[in-house]
């Protein structure tokens, strides 16, 4: 891929982003999560690699890691004397990871430990993130989350507001409300799961963004099925993993990496704006940006389309 990677509009917020955003969750140090780690000397070299790349885009939270994520991105970019120009960094607010706590007394608490830990005054982007541990009408109502972060922005604190997270009939609910500009799905719009296809048609036909995030089904697509048999967060039942070796296979006839093509199965989308990738070294950068950029002749797709894949939520019984 060539140097400069074109950008797009982030919904109608103005900002222009990369197509490909780095994910600062595995940046926070969580393996219980990724089941790997991420010591701070890794994450801070990918964090400077990412500012020095085309990519011009990542995304972090409050709750990744406790808080790390946002430190160690804030200890770059002090390092840098502020955020390189043009470059987009979103967060998200979060409920009490301790006490469940999703108050709007909570969110404020959230904005104000990220400006801290990231080192700013003002915040570009900010999700609601995972609404599905509270309600819609907490969410919504006087005094909840989005009543404080919208204060915030009168403030000038925040720029834009959006909504991130799992259930895909929750975020078209929070969406179809016309007050988040961008909408974040994980492990739903993937070559092995595509429960996330009414959200893009809704996001799309109002014109909110969908930023699109784990293309890898949080790391079986990228390392392949025998060498990480996990799919969104946790272990990958036998049909997914039936189906991730026949599209590893197909895609070796192709010599196309797996990875290439669950990149790029999202990338390809006109429905979606960016694609978040998560990364722990600083290499990784350059080789996504390859991955991005590999040929992949037509014909492949419609042989994967051909494997198969789920429509249900990858997710449906993690929490219980």
């Amino acid at each position: 891929m060539s140097s400069s990677i074109s950008v797009r509009p982030l919904g109608q917020t103005g900002l222009l982003v990369s197509p490909i955003c780095v994910g600062g969750a595995p940046l926070g140090d969580m393996p219980e999560t990724f089941a790997y780690s991420a010591p701070e000397e890794n994450a801070l070299a990918t964090i400077r690699a990412a500012f020095s790349s085309p990519i011009n885009f990542l995304d972090t939270a409050a709750a990744y890691g406790d808080g790390e994520s946002e430190r160690r991105i804030g200890k770059v970019i002090k390092e840098m004397g502020g955020l390189p120009p043009g470059f987009v960094l979103a967060t998200k607010a979060d409920r009490c990871l301790k006490t469940g706590d999703f108050s709007g007394e909570q969110i404020k608490r959230s904005i104000e430990g990220s400006l801290l830990r990231l080192g700013l005054d003002r915040l570009q982007y900010v999700y609601i993130h995972d609404p599905e541990h509270t309600t819609f009408e907490n969410v919504m109502g006087p005094g909840g989350p989005l009543e404080v972060l919208k204060n915030f922005k009168d403030q000038g604190v925040i720029e834009h507001i959006g909504m991130s997270g799992g259930p895909v009939d929750m975020l078209i609910r929070y969406v179809e409300t016309g007050e988040f500009s961008a909408v974040e799905t994980h492990n739903r719009y993937t070559l092995l799961n595509r429960s996330a296809e009414p959200l893009l048609d809704v996001a799309n036909r109002l014109g909110v963004a969908v930023i699109n995030a784990a293309p890898y089904g949080s790391g079986m697509l990228a390392k392949g099925p025998d060498a990480y048999a996990r799919y969104a967060y946790s272990d990958a039942p036998p049909l997914l993993l039936e189906r991730a070796r026949a599209i590893a296979k197909v895609c070796q006839e192709y010599e196309v990496p797996l990875a290439a093509a669950a990149l790029q199965f999202s990338m390809r989308d006109p429905r979606v704006t960016s694609t978040v990738v998560g990364m722990t070294k600083p290499e990784r950068i350059a080789q996504t940006l390859e991955l991005a950029a590999h040929p992949i002749p037509s014909e492949l797709w419609p042989k994967l389309d051909a494997i198969g894949f789920d429509t249900e939520d990858p997710e449906a019984n993690r929490f219980k």
